[in-house]
């Protein structure tokens, strides 16, 4: 989901999150209506990370991923994971480029560390949908390149996962990008396939103001028309 500030992207992805509920209307996330299921089982199929994730203690790498079988943000008192929980903690975090047996602590993790814990922690109770909330926040140049490899590789480690990004920035949409929606003042401007929606006339629609879309070699960038 692309968008100006202010045109409701991360509303909407709470939306699907069942973090918040529609003032009115219906929504639907993975065929179930909010309002009409326990939300604890709908979260548990939802994968969310937040670049701004509010843990406060200075937890192992292992323990942070670990509290995604919980869905808390800090350890639960007296809970201990089974050892299927720890060894699918410790496969996600190989697999996204973690050392579990390292000295990687949430305090003195860079952001893009912070970042691929948090979908290893995310994808901990292997739901089908994982949402990203702009995922590159506070990353420098070559850390976002590796947040978005990352981003590349999921349907590789995790298949038939489905991910919905929300971002600012035309350059953080991966390669592997299959379909697109533009929102400007809480509406949709246009929805699907990519390459019919990022182009330079709906792009420019949607922002009010003349922007190029280009692509090369599977990524995009977007410029001043």
């Amino acid at each position: 989901m692309v968008g100006p500030n202010g045109a409701g992207k991360s509303t909407l992805l709470n939306l699907c999150g069942a973090v918040t509920f529609p003032s009115r209307g219906q929504v639907r996330v993975l065929g179930h209506r909010l309002g009409s299921i326990d939300l604890r089982e709908l979260r548990r199929s939802i994968g969310f990370v937040n670049p701004r994730h509010p843990l406060r203690s200075d937890l192992p790498v292992e323990e942070v991923v670990l509290t995604g079988a919980t869905g808390s943000i800090e350890t639960v008192p007296r809970w201990t994971p089974t050892d299927v929980e720890r060894d699918r903690a410790r496969h996600l975090m190989k697999s996204l480029g973690l050392d579990a047996d390292g000295p990687l602590r949430w305090h003195t993790m860079s952001q893009g560390e912070r970042g691929r814990t948090l979908i290893a922690r995310a994808l901990m109770t292997d739901p089908p949908l994982l949402l990203l909330d702009e995922p590159s926040t506070g990353l420098d140049v070559a850390a976002r390149e590796q947040m978005i490899q990352t981003i590349d590789g999921l349907p590789a480690v995790i298949p038939g996962l489905t991910t919905l990004m929300v971002t600012h920035h035309f350059e953080e949409l991966p390669a592997t990008t299959t379909h697109a929606a533009l929102l400007r003042l809480g509406r949709v401007v246009a929805a699907g396939p990519v390459d019919e929606v990022l182009t330079t006339e709906l792009v420019t629609a949607c922002f009010a103001h003349p922007i190029e879309v280009h692509r090369h070699r599977g990524r995009w960038s977007a410029t001043a028309g």
